[in-house]
């Protein structure tokens, strides 16, 4: 007679289990901020900072690592100018994780201080940061404070210069 409701007990063995983990993309999370500076002439030479938080997303899952590069051209007045080297970054930006993201911090091997390149039209860029191969994973902030130096002859008024800032692939 043949078996109507039989239980056969599972096969003893391995198991397999697969997760297919998709790479995305390499960008800023959101706009670089405007960087605004606010000074008093004093009659002295001076120099002020502001930071600029920038909000990384390093998505790819290869650990090619990245560059923050950056250009800007000169800040002016009218026809008033101040130093294609006025602007700079004293010492190396701070890094930190994203509030409920997991980091790999990046290891950065530029030397500070850097000279953000400035001219009438804004020059080649170069970088500000990097990320070393497999270092920069994950959802950082890199924040960067910026130095300009406003000489003790400057002549009052609102500069403005316009910077590019690019995250692009590679330490």
């Amino acid at each position: 007679m043949a078996c109507v409701l039989c239980w056969s007990p599972p096969l003893a063995g391995a198991t397999a289990a697969q997760e297919q983990i998709g790479n995305n993309s390499l960008g800023f999370v959101s706009a670089a901020p405007n960087v605004n500076f606010s000074d008093t002439l004093n009659g002295k030479d001076q120099t002020v900072t502001a930071t600029q938080a920038l909000d990384i997303g390093d998505a790819r899952g290869s650990g090619a690592g990245w560059n923050i590069t950056a250009t800007s051209t000169t800040f002016t007045a009218g026809a008033v100018t101040l130093s294609t080297t006025a602007t700079t970054v004293q010492s190396a930006p701070t890094i930190a994780c994203d509030s409920g993201a997991t980091c790999l911090f990046a290891t950065n091997s530029i030397s500070y201080p850097y000279t953000l390149p400035a001219a009438t039209s804004a020059p080649t860029a170069t970088k500000v940061f990097n990320s070393a191969l497999n270092t920069g994973m994950g959802d950082p902030t890199v924040t960067v404070t910026w130095t300009l130096a406003i000489p003790g002859k400057t002549l009052a008024g609102s500069y403005t210069s316009t910077w590019t800032l690019s995250l692009v692939t590679g330490p």
